[in-house]
């Protein structure tokens, strides 16, 4: 039989039994609930970074967009500006061509009146020089005259009776050059006009000027080589103009003497206005030159005809 004593020792220890099932139980569902509850936590928060990390990248994606369209704005504004500043390098450079050039312009025509100026004060040393320069000796087995080089790939118009009868022929240029000529590119016997051509770099030719513009009185000058002395040049003025077997000639009374054919009669622009081609026999200062534009016609074909044979 449990004594009294024993039965309320048994109920305490059943009584705390009781209560440390409960603090457990208490405990262990208060441990659930925080679980519970930090799990809930744990997922928004991973939800929210998940978010989160979506939102950066879609404002990464987003801003590497618009930096990518900035970028294209840039650099389609840089070559928009390259361009444009190229085309305003071409522009200023042509401004600075057609400057040079009216400069050019301006100061050769400059040049042209200072020589009008000087010549016209019977000054014609402007002109000499480059007169000379465009002048030949034709000198022949037979004798010697003078020609003109009218183009710079080495034609040469001189006088028929120049070279009438001849089986050597030389040109000598003001520099004292000596070319041979080996090309009797045609002649006018009618017209007493024949074109040479040699070989030879570096030559200055004459331009024509308009015969039907000289006038009587004018200034003149003759290019040659009179007895023998070469590049020599005479003035004088145009006197007349005369016209046998329908050639016209301008008389001067510049002296036209043996070795003075088929040189330049040259205008106060440094232009042939005829070709000397003689003079009357027994009198002083009536020489006479086949007329430019009669030289030009005759040497114009001359040339042509010639070069078109070369050509087939």
């Amino acid at each position: 039989m449990v004594n009294k004593k024993t039965q309320n020792t048994i109920l305490i220890i059943l009584g705390v039994l009781m209560l440390t099932g409960g603090v457990i139980y208490y405990f262990n569902y208060s441990l659930n609930l925080v679980r519970q509850d930090y799990g809930t936590k744990i997922l928004e928060l991973n939800e929210q970074f998940t978010q989160n990390l979506q939102d950066l990248k879609n404002q990464i994606s987003l801003l590497g967009s618009n930096l990518s369209s900035q970028i294209g704005l840039v650099d389609m504004g840089l070559q928009n500006f390259k361009t444009q500043n190229q085309i305003e390098i071409n522009t200023l450079s042509n401004l600075i061509d057609q400057i040079e050039q009216q400069s050019n312009i301006k100061l050769n025509e400059l040049k042209d009146e200072l020589k009008n100026i000087r010549i016209k004060s019977a000054d014609f040393s402007a002109i000499v020089e480059d007169v000379l320069q465009s002048t030949v000796s034709i000198k022949t087995n037979v004798g010697q005259g003078s020609g003109a080089i009218i183009d710079t790939k080495g034609y040469i118009v001189t006088n028929v009776h120049v070279i009438s009868g001849a089986s050597i022929v030389k040109a000598v240029t003001y520099a004292g050059k000596t070319y041979g000529v080996n090309v009797l590119v045609g002649y006018d016997s009618a017209a007493d006009i024949a074109v040479l051509k040699i070989e030879a770099p570096d030559l200055k030719a004459f331009n024509f000027g308009n015969s039907d513009d000289v006038k009587i009185g004018e200034k003149v000058i003759a290019a040659g080589n009179p007895a023998g002395l070469a590049f020599t040049v005479t003035e004088g003025i145009v006197s007349a103009f005369r016209t046998f077997n329908g050639i016209n000639y301008i008389q001067t009374d510049v002296p036209i003497n043996p070795g003075n054919s088929g040189g330049p009669l040259i205008n106060t622009k440094g232009e042939i206005i005829g070709v000397n081609n003689f003079k009357a026999g027994g009198f002083e200062g009536l020489g006479f030159a086949i007329s430019s534009n009669k030289v030009k016609q005759v040497v114009n074909k001359i040339i042509s005809d010639y070069e078109a044979a070369q050509n087939q």
